[in-house]
């Protein structure tokens, strides 16, 4: 079992920065792919960015590629996602999760664990 909890969400203007984080607990196999995602119309999750546990092969959805960037700390079992150059259309609830799944993977239905959320508004 892994636990995820996220923190670091909060109001911010467009242009801004925010970094969210998920702390996770548990089992944390090397090979655990961790990723980001967020509700948007039409899709229940949508990908965001992704990231080997080893800190490799990080991938960003083409709608924040430049502006986001994945990150992890082993030492304390946290992944982050910088997210600068905010837009109003970033506004949602960020989800952390994890997948046992052995590659990078962008189908919400592939992650096993999920946190319950950190909630990012971006005012115009």
């Amino acid at each position: 079992q892994v636990q995820l909890v996220e923190s670091g969400g909060g109001l911010v203007q467009a242009g801004g920065s925010l970094r969210v984080s998920c702390l996770a607990s548990g089992r944390t196999p090397s090979n655990y792919v961790m990723g980001w995602f967020r509700p948007a119309p039409g899709k229940e999750r949508e990908f965001v960015t992704a990231i080997m546990w080893s800190g490799s092969s990080p991938y960003y959805a083409d709608s924040v590629k430049g502006r986001f960037t994945i990150s992890r700390d082993n030492a304390k079992n946290t992944v982050y996602l910088q997210m600068n150059s905010l837009k109003p259309e970033d506004t949602a609830v960020y989800y952390c999760a994890a997948s046992a799944r052995w590659s990078i993977r962008t189908r919400f239905q592939d992650y096993d664990y999920w946190g319950q959320g950190t909630q990012v508004t971006v005012s115009s």
